[in-house]
């Protein structure tokens, strides 16, 4: 142990290591809760806008797309501003923990919103969905015979249930996470020098 750590425990003088550490402020969870509740709440609005335009059962792609932009910008900004608290560092494990604590933050509270949206707000949703799909499958193959329908259909039932729904949810909002914060991680990363 040298003087200088030595020192700075007896005194309120801290030393180089301990002011460095001190100044350093950057948190995952800091910039994780509010980036991943305003993603989450973004996508929501986004999900009671198609709702009341009646456009549920249609899915619309500028749907997925603002969603896809939301989860950009937000895992971008959480970056940004870990960055910026940082001291202008940014490894791309970093960036990684950032963009997957968003999106899992955002992913858990989208999933409960889907769990109450399919059960209470719209409990025909798993039997509209399932409609949806048969159409779509006749549409695509009209010469389906039915034991290809009910197999089709079978697989569309056990992906349209609540727990399936929820559990899809967030899997997906990790996977799409992983690859916007790899991505941006990369473009973004400046490692503190050894």
């Amino acid at each position: 142990m040298d003087c200088n750590v030595l020192l700075s425990l007896f005194t309120n003088t801290p030393n180089k290591k301990n002011s460095y550490m001190e100044s350093q402020t950057a948190s995952v969870k800091k910039i994780a809760l509010p980036n991943g509740l305003l993603l989450a709440l973004t996508i929501i609005v986004i999900s009671v806008i198609v709702y009341v335009l009646g456009l549920t059962y249609d899915q619309p792609w500028w749907q997925n797309l603002l969603n896809l932009l939301a989860l950009i910008g937000f895992i971008f900004y959480g970056m940004k501003a870990y960055k910026h608290d940082n001291q202008d560092y940014l490894s791309l494990g970093e960036a990684l923990k950032i963009g997957l604590a968003i999106s899992l933050v955002a992913g858990i509270i989208g999933a409960v919103f889907t769990y109450l949206f399919v059960t209470f707000i719209e409990p025909d949703f798993t039997i509209n969905m399932l409609e949806v799909a048969r159409v779509k499958m006749l549409d695509d193959k009209p010469d389906m015979t039915q034991e290809e329908m009910d197999m089709g259909m079978g697989i569309a039932e056990k992906m349209m249930s609540p727990g399936t729904l929820v559990t899809l949810g967030i899997i997906s909002s990790l996977f799409m996470g992983f690859i916007i914060s790899l991505i941006t991680g990369l473009i973004m990363k400046n490692n503190r020098p050894e």
